[in-house]
């Protein structure tokens, strides 16, 4: 599943994959396969993420 919330949230910072990446120590192609719901991030990744993106874990990963 795509995670649009994620994309919606770094769009929102005006940030680029690239930027997120740097932010949070993967690549930026590792950023794009998150987004297009291709890659399942470890729970340190998901974290590292919603720091630099000043979202919860809750507000970016969790599915209804």
């Amino acid at each position: 599943m795509k995670n649009l919330k994620m994309k919606a949230a770094r769009a929102a910072l005006d940030m680029s994959q690239g930027d997120l990446a740097a932010a949070t120590g993967v690549t930026r192609q590792t950023i794009g396969m998150i987004e297009a719901g291709d890659y399942n991030p470890s729970l340190k990744l998901c974290l590292a993420i919603c720091r630099a993106l000043g979202k919860t874990l809750d507000e970016l990963f969790w599915e209804e």
